[in-house]
């Protein structure tokens, strides 16, 4: 094919044959309609439609992020003392009240706040709180943040609440302190003894106590049952309070 030119050249540059395809499949994408965008999920609905007890319809708000924050909120204070820190973490967690004064009025959790005068792990509790507050915003089923922050474990070691209750960590305290709460306000159930396991449980501590009284030489002491003996005073008095064994009678303490 003969192409002729009724032009001046005044300029001219050799073209590589990859170069001649990608040149083309430029233009090509230039001349082309833009692509659709891709397809979003929809987002969760903030009211339901539902019929009262009267057969009336009402609207009924559900929790959702963008839910404007009242001025006023209520809402509980926790305080966590643990033995390997000199300062207690006081836990707030405010509720937003959603369709008050209808039959379908519900408590839900908006936001949380930690407290404490040590200051060691203030990174982490600022941002522990800022999750776990815009997980509550969020809406749906904040139930898992239980689960989760109940299951974190320390590198270095747990320790014993006062009760004989072992806690892994810092966090899964706070866990608990969140179940405790939702259990409160109704979003969780407390676990409780069907008639017969509460009978047999009723019935083993009663044994018990029955042969603690009879072999225990502490049994006839003026201080709690269960309180172990002082090594200063050498009195059965030594109990665990605020994380520390401390002893009633002479104050002796292992944490100072």
């Amino acid at each position: 094919m003969t192409i002729k030119i009724e032009r001046k050249i005044v300029k001219y540059q050799v073209q590589k044959p990859d170069e001649a395809q990608t040149e083309k499949a430029a233009v090509a994408q230039a001349a082309s309609p833009e692509p659709a965008p891709a397809p979003t999920l929809p987002p969760l609905p903030t009211t339901t439609t539902v019929r009262d007890k009267h057969g009336h319809m009402a609207q009924v708000i559900r929790m959702h992020e963008k839910l404007e924050r009242p001025e006023v909120l209520i809402g509980s204070t926790y305080k966590i003392k643990t033995p390997i820190s000199d300062h207690a973490m006081y836990v707030t967690i405010n509720d937003i009240v959603l369709n008050e004064d209808t039959e379908y009025e519900q408590r839900r959790p908006f936001e949380i706040f930690i407290n404490s005068k040590n200051l060691d792990h203030f990174q982490w509790i600022v941002a522990l709180t800022r999750i776990i507050s815009a997980v509550f915003r969020k809406g749906g089923d904040v139930t898992f943040l239980v689960d989760e922050l109940k299951a974190v474990f320390d590198p270095r070691g747990g320790y014993w609440q006062s009760g004989g209750k072992f806690m892994p960590s810092i966090i899964a305290e706070l866990g608990y302190v969140i179940e405790r709460h939702l259990q409160t306000i109704g979003l969780l159930r407390k676990p409780q003894l069907d008639q017969h396991q509460q009978k047999m449980v009723d019935e083993k501590r009663a044994e018990y106590e029955a042969r603690t009284r009879q072999t225990d030489a502490f049994a006839k002491s003026d201080f709690p049952e269960g309180a172990q003996l002082c090594a200063k005073c050498s009195t059965a008095a030594v109990v665990m309070m605020d994380g520390c064994m401390t002893c009633l009678n002479c104050g002796e303490s292992k944490c100072g």
